[in-house]
Protein backbone atom coordinates (compact mmCIF):
# COMPACT_ATOMS: atom_id res chain seq x y z
CA UNK A 1 0.00 0.00 0.00
CA UNK A 2 3.10 2.44 0.75
CA UNK A 3 3.52 2.06 -2.94
CA UNK A 4 0.20 3.32 -4.40
CA UNK A 5 0.27 6.03 -1.54
CA UNK A 6 3.53 7.36 -2.59
CA UNK A 7 2.24 7.93 -6.40
CA UNK A 8 -1.16 8.85 -5.55
CA UNK A 9 0.31 11.41 -3.36
CA UNK A 10 2.69 12.30 -6.30
CA UNK A 11 -0.13 12.80 -8.79
CA UNK A 12 -2.27 14.73 -5.95
CA UNK A 13 0.58 17.33 -5.81
CA UNK A 14 0.63 17.95 -9.13
CA UNK A 15 -3.05 18.42 -9.41
CA UNK A 16 -2.83 20.56 -5.97
CA UNK A 17 0.33 22.82 -6.43
CA UNK A 18 2.94 23.37 -8.61
CA UNK A 19 5.76 23.76 -6.86
CA UNK A 20 5.73 21.23 -4.19
CA UNK A 21 7.86 18.31 -2.02
CA UNK A 22 6.41 14.80 -1.55
CA UNK A 23 8.07 13.17 0.67
CA UNK A 24 7.71 10.14 3.48
CA UNK A 25 6.77 11.11 7.01
CA UNK A 26 8.08 8.47 10.24
CA UNK A 27 4.99 6.60 10.17
CA UNK A 28 4.97 5.60 7.04
CA UNK A 29 2.39 8.28 6.03
CA UNK A 30 3.42 10.71 2.78
CA UNK A 31 3.56 14.28 2.98
CA UNK A 32 2.87 16.91 0.40
CA UNK A 33 4.44 20.63 1.45
CA UNK A 34 3.47 23.44 -0.88
CA UNK A 35 5.83 26.02 0.68
CA UNK A 36 4.70 29.06 -1.19
CA UNK A 37 1.08 28.77 -0.02
CA UNK A 38 2.04 28.17 3.26
CA UNK A 39 0.30 24.83 3.70
CA UNK A 40 0.46 20.71 3.83
CA UNK A 41 -0.89 17.52 3.54
CA UNK A 42 -0.62 14.38 5.03
CA UNK A 43 -2.05 10.92 3.48
CA UNK A 44 -1.29 7.99 5.92
CA UNK A 45 -2.83 4.50 5.92
CA UNK A 46 -6.53 4.24 7.96
CA UNK A 47 -7.63 2.12 9.97
CA UNK A 48 -9.98 0.15 7.07
CA UNK A 49 -8.48 -1.34 4.13
CA UNK A 50 -8.22 0.61 0.90
CA UNK A 51 -8.94 3.71 3.08
CA UNK A 52 -6.54 6.58 3.54
CA UNK A 53 -6.74 9.72 6.53
CA UNK A 54 -5.99 13.13 4.82
CA UNK A 55 -4.81 15.19 7.10
CA UNK A 56 -3.74 19.12 5.81
CA UNK A 57 -2.46 22.33 8.01
CA UNK A 58 -0.21 25.51 7.90
CA UNK A 59 3.64 25.79 7.66
CA UNK A 60 4.94 28.01 9.85
CA UNK A 61 7.60 30.91 9.99
CA UNK A 62 10.99 29.32 9.93
CA UNK A 63 9.54 25.70 7.93
CA UNK A 64 7.86 23.77 10.79
CA UNK A 65 4.74 22.33 10.46
CA UNK A 66 1.51 23.56 12.81
CA UNK A 67 -0.29 20.45 13.76
CA UNK A 68 -3.58 19.11 11.53
CA UNK A 69 -6.25 21.43 11.41
CA UNK A 70 -8.81 19.47 9.95
CA UNK A 71 -8.67 15.87 8.22
CA UNK A 72 -10.88 13.12 6.74
CA UNK A 73 -10.67 9.70 5.53
CA UNK A 74 -11.22 8.76 1.84
CA UNK A 75 -11.36 5.34 0.33
CA UNK A 76 -7.65 5.11 -2.35
CA UNK A 77 -9.70 3.92 -4.90
CA UNK A 78 -11.25 7.11 -5.04
CA UNK A 79 -10.06 9.23 -8.04
CA UNK A 80 -7.70 11.73 -8.29
CA UNK A 81 -10.33 14.55 -8.72
CA UNK A 82 -12.10 13.43 -5.71
CA UNK A 83 -9.20 13.14 -3.58
CA UNK A 84 -7.53 16.93 -5.15
CA UNK A 85 -11.47 17.87 -3.90
CA UNK A 86 -11.13 16.55 -0.63
CA UNK A 87 -8.03 18.42 -0.03
CA UNK A 88 -8.84 21.70 -1.09
CA UNK A 89 -12.02 21.05 1.30
CA UNK A 90 -9.79 20.78 3.79
CA UNK A 91 -7.23 22.98 3.09
CA UNK A 92 -9.87 25.68 2.83
CA UNK A 93 -10.82 24.75 6.44
CA UNK A 94 -7.04 24.83 7.43
CA UNK A 95 -7.03 28.82 6.16
CA UNK A 96 -10.30 29.79 7.69
CA UNK A 97 -9.30 28.88 11.19
CA UNK A 98 -5.78 30.34 10.24
CA UNK A 99 -7.63 33.44 10.16
CA UNK A 100 -7.35 35.94 13.23
CA UNK A 101 -10.31 36.14 15.09
CA UNK A 102 -11.09 39.00 16.72
CA UNK A 103 -13.35 39.12 20.13
CA UNK A 104 -16.65 40.76 20.67
CA UNK A 105 -15.19 42.53 23.79
CA UNK A 106 -15.22 45.89 22.25
CA UNK A 107 -14.70 47.79 19.55
CA UNK A 108 -10.85 48.08 18.12
CA UNK A 109 -10.13 50.95 18.06
CA UNK A 110 -8.34 52.88 14.47
CA UNK A 111 -6.49 55.75 13.53
CA UNK A 112 -8.80 58.57 11.57
CA UNK A 113 -8.08 59.33 8.38
CA UNK A 114 -5.10 60.74 7.89
CA UNK A 115 -3.52 59.83 11.58
CA UNK A 116 -0.48 57.34 12.30
CA UNK A 117 -1.88 54.60 14.29
CA UNK A 118 -0.37 55.20 18.09
CA UNK A 119 2.00 53.32 19.89
CA UNK A 120 2.73 52.38 22.77
CA UNK A 121 4.65 53.53 25.24
CA UNK A 122 6.93 50.36 25.53
CA UNK A 123 7.42 50.36 21.49
CA UNK A 124 7.89 54.35 21.62
CA UNK A 125 10.49 53.61 24.27
CA UNK A 126 12.10 51.11 22.09
CA UNK A 127 12.44 53.04 18.80
CA UNK A 128 12.43 57.12 19.81
CA UNK A 129 15.38 56.95 22.17
CA UNK A 130 18.12 54.32 22.50
CA UNK A 131 18.53 52.52 25.71
CA UNK A 132 21.48 53.18 28.24
CA UNK A 133 23.73 50.03 27.97
CA UNK A 134 25.87 50.55 30.60
CA UNK A 135 24.44 49.74 34.41
CA UNK A 136 25.54 51.04 37.52
CA UNK A 137 27.08 47.28 38.35
CA UNK A 138 29.18 48.04 35.05
CA UNK A 139 30.58 51.48 36.62
CA UNK A 140 31.42 50.00 39.76
CA UNK A 141 33.33 47.53 38.04
CA UNK A 142 35.17 50.18 35.57
CA UNK A 143 35.41 52.26 38.76
CA UNK A 144 37.42 49.21 40.34
CA UNK A 145 39.83 49.03 37.24
CA UNK A 146 40.84 52.27 36.83
CA UNK A 147 41.60 52.26 40.94
CA UNK A 148 43.86 49.32 40.62
CA UNK A 149 45.20 50.84 37.53
CA UNK A 150 46.33 54.37 39.58
CA UNK A 151 47.12 52.03 42.03
CA UNK A 152 49.65 50.13 40.02
CA UNK A 153 50.98 53.76 38.66
CA UNK A 154 51.17 55.27 42.18
CA UNK A 155 53.15 52.13 43.54
CA UNK A 156 55.53 52.05 40.46
CA UNK A 157 56.37 55.53 40.55
CA UNK A 158 56.96 55.61 44.70
CA UNK A 159 59.73 52.82 44.14
CA UNK A 160 61.84 54.77 41.68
Amino acid sequence: MSGQLRDTASELAEVLWREHTVYRDRSGGVVIRGEHVQRWISLAPAGGRDEILIRAGRILEGGTTAPARSEAIVPLSAGTSDLAATCRRLLADAAADAEPRHSSAGPRRTAGPGKAPRKSKAAKRRTDEPRRHTSVSSWVVIACVVGLVGYYCYSVAATY
